[in-house]
């Protein structure tokens, strides 16, 4: 199983994106049984697409269009209450603020289902995350 994040998601849906190219070779070869997604990651890439400046935004329904399209490709992944709890322990307690608590819940859904590779333009901060995740944590 592999696991991407939104990072990665944005660029395939956005093709003037930087990484969009390399993003969407990955995204060709990917299929519900080997490849997840966190739930939140749908809603962080919902609100970028829908932020992004007026010439590369996308509408809402286009936006809403693409996440089904990632559906039929990428299995979601959501955590329980307690794992939920759990990751915001861990982050505290790591000393990690702000915005670093969502990538602590997208590698919490990587590691629930086992990820062998976990996919992401943003590996400083993944790494940050869960350093003992680090040989897994690569781009596309």
């Amino acid at each position: 199983m592999i696991f991407l994040d939104t990072s990665v998601l944005v660029p395939i849906a956005q093709v003037s994106h930087t990484h969009h190219r390399a993003s969407a070779d990955l995204w060709n070869f990917l299929t519900q049984e080997d490849a997840s997604v966190s739930i939140h990651t749908l809603a962080e890439t919902y609100a970028t697409l829908t932020a992004m400046p007026p010439r590369f935004r996308l509408s809402p329904m286009d936006v809403l269009l693409v996440i089904e399209t990632f559906l039929k490709r990428l299995t979601p992944v959501t955590l329980s209450e307690n794992e939920y709890l759990e990751t915001l322990r861990t982050t505290a307690a790591l000393g990690q603020s702000s915005g670093m608590i969502y990538d602590a819940l997208h590698l919490a859904c990587a590691r629930k289902v086992n990820a062998e590779r976990i996919y992401t333009w943003n590996i400083k901060h993944f790494q940050a995350i869960a350093p003992d995740l680090a040989s897994r944590i690569v781009t596309p």
